[in-house]
């Protein structure tokens, strides 16, 4: 007896019968003695080939009637074009034949057809369906296809450890709407014929890349245990008989990086006894594969869900002050309170997605932090489309040994392929963040967005304004509490040789990235606003703020928090703030100066850094993109 693994018929394609058999005693060396020829019968749910030596195309058995010469080398083929309803309910008879047509003798194999699909939903339209003849290849683009796995990286219950992909059990229902639905369909007799086993199976290489989960005691709680992850490299399946689904639900455990494509197989295989003491071996491999889902930036003009800060002791009246900024902005305030943060004003919300990359062999330095990771809107390139935008990370000048993002984070950010990066010269700032000096809004024109740019050159002609207009001794950080600066005025700052040397340095490095960001953007001079900023250099020559810097303002649509610049008050209005909104506020978007903001300017971060934005996701599908 033998199980033969039966052909299904999907969408007018019929899929070829994967599994060859070969009967004992129809080669010539063991055929009966004096036998020439052969003849061969089989049931209707049983089609058999003749493969000849020597010849590319096999013969179909066409009628129990034809005879065909006993050479050396001839092999039987089955396939089978139905399941069996029982075990052994079809066969296969061979008839041997001396000179003359006389039988000699006959042998025979019954057959059980199994059928067996391991499914996926392959053409992304959230229906697992039968035997896609896609499911085990990937392809990018509108007209791609090739299921898609999430990778499950938040926490459902914030005081259990590992994050969920490091989880074996599943907690809740809330973690299997995370994942992806496979299903293995079988159809044939009540059992298998004895021995023969179905298993799951990933590679060892894929294993730390996918977790597997199936339901457990069904009728008794339906708990969901993992078959296949880290640890599982295969799963005995039980069958179940009949024509039955077996339903899975598959998780990412790792976004693709610099060793990983974002690829994952998973098998169904066969397996059949040989003898005692033997190995099992397959006859029979069903295979589907998935693409991890890239991590993802959404840039400020996507729409604002929520807004997210950590509760400290220093920050209640800005947190207080941002719930109107929120409520205009028809989104939600979500507070971290203390027992979560622990005390890291910097860490943004629970059940919330993180990555975390730990470099072995470099130290980690203030530009592998947040900050300095920016993602532009959607762009045009020189006929090349972004329609996820592209991500800007901050390094050193190319031709110095300065700081740099670790290799571990930046090539990550390569990894996810769907908004390709762009490198700047971050490294004359003293944290080195990409956000310090750059930012976007959105606004209601053909383009939809401006790029902001810190500038010391627009804040210096501005004061040189206010003093022609005499209103030079217009004084700067009234009402300020983060610094015990003595009294500034713009005829101070104008007059301060040593600050304008160091500005015009800032000024350098920002041209600098204005270029690349021109050319890497696709932007026009129109396309950029110029925020008045001033800068002053530490002990080690890096670049801190002057006054709380307005570029690292959070965008809630057409609302702006932006931190108060304290600048110079000349008629009662101080004179950055009125800039800022003749700059901005044609585009139809409207400036809320946050004043409370010392507790974050004074730790060299902003009202940005402390604060985080869950947008509405991309309308744009990441998988049309053609990298």
């Amino acid at each position: 007896p033998g199980v033969i693994p039966v052909p299904r018929q999907e969408q007018g394609r019929k899929v070829p019968a994967v599994s060859v058999d070969t009967i004992p005693g129809v080669s010539g060396r063991a055929a009966p003695a004096g036998a020439v020829a052969f003849g061969v019968k089989h049931t209707e749910g049983v089609s058999v080939d003749v493969l000849f030596r020597g010849r590319a195309e096999p013969e179909p058995v066409s009628g129990a009637g034809v005879r065909w010469p006993l050479d050396e080398g001839t092999v039987l083929r089955f396939s089978m074009s139905r399941a069996s309803a029982e075990v052994n309910d079809n066969k296969v008879t061979v008839s041997f034949y001396a000179e003359g047509g006389k039988p000699i003798n006959q042998a025979g194999v019954f057959l059980t057809g199994v059928g067996i699909s391991l499914d996926v939903d392959a053409d992304r339209d959230g229906v697992v369906e039968k035997n896609s003849p896609n499911k085990a290849s990937w392809a990018w683009g509108p007209e791609g296809h090739g299921a898609i796995l999430l990778v499950s990286c938040d926490k459902e219950f914030p005081f259990i450890p590992p994050s969920d992909c490091d989880s074996e059990p599943v907690f809740s229902r809330e973690d299997l709407l995370d994942m992806a639905q496979m299903v293995l369909r079988t159809e044939g007799p009540q059992r298998l014929p004895r021995g023969y086993e179905i298993i799951l199976s990933v590679s060892v290489s894929d294993a730390d890349k996918v977790g597997v989960f199936h339901v457990q005691n069904p009728f008794f709680g339906q708990r969901y245990v993992q078959v296949l992850g880290r640890r599982k490299l295969f799963h005995a399946v039980p069958y179940p008989g009949g024509a039955a689904e077996l339903h899975f639900f598959v998780e990412g455990l790792r976004f693709p990086d610099e060793t990983f494509s974002g690829l994952v197989s998973i098998h169904v295989s066969l397996l059949e006894p040989l003898a005692e003491g033997i190995p099992h071996s397959p006859i029979f491999t069903d295979t589907v594969v998935f693409r991890v889902a890239p991590w993802i930036m959404t840039p400020n003009t996507l729409a604002p869900v929520n807004l997210l800060v950590c509760s400290m002791k220093d920050n209640y009246l800005f947190t207080k002050e941002i719930q109107s900024l929120v409520a205009k902005a028809g989104c939600k305030l979500k507070v971290c309170f203390g027992y979560i943060n622990r005390g890291d004003r910097w860490m943004q919300g629970p059940d919330f997605g993180y990555v975390h990359k730990e470099p072995l062999f470099e130290a980690a330095a203030s530009l592998d932090s947040f900050g300095n990771v920016e993602v532009s809107p959607p762009v045009s390139v020189a006929g090349k489309e972004y329609p996820l935008g592209r991500i800007l990370i901050g390094s050193s000048f190319p031709a110095s040994a300065g700081r740099r993002m670790t290799r571990l984070v930046r090539d990550f950010l390569y990894a996810q392929r769907v908004q390709a990066p762009v490198e700047l010269y971050s490294d004359w700032l003293a944290m080195g963040n990409v956000n310090e000096f750059v930012t976007f809004v959105p606004s209601s024109d053909k383009k939809r967005f401006r790029m902001l740019l810190a500038s010391p050159a627009a804040c210096y002609r501005l004061f040189r304004e206010k003093q022609k207009e005499g209103q030079g001794e217009a004084t700067m950080f009234k009402g300020y509490s983060g610094t015990d600066t003595k009294r500034v005025t713009i005829n101070k700052v104008l007059s301060n040789d040593v600050l304008a040397q160091q500005n015009q340095y800032v000024q350098r490095c920002i041209d600098w990235n204005r270029d690349i960001l021109k050319k890497e953007l696709g932007l026009l001079e129109e396309d950029i606003i110029d925020l008045p900023a001033l800068f002053k250099l530490d002990k080690q020559g890096k670049a801190v703020p002057y006054f709380p810097n307005t570029v690292t303002m959070m965008v809630l649509a057409k609302d702006l928090g932006i931190p108060k610049p304290f600048g110079p008050v000349a008629g009662g209005e101080c004179c950055l703030e009125r800039r800022i909104r003749a700059l901005l506020e044609p585009l139809g978007l409207r400036c809320l100066f946050l004043e409370d903001v010392a507790s974050y300017h004074g730790s060299l971060g902003e009202v940005r850094c402390g604060t985080c934005v869950q947008r509405r996701p991309f309308a744009f599908q990441w998988w049309h993109f053609a990298p």
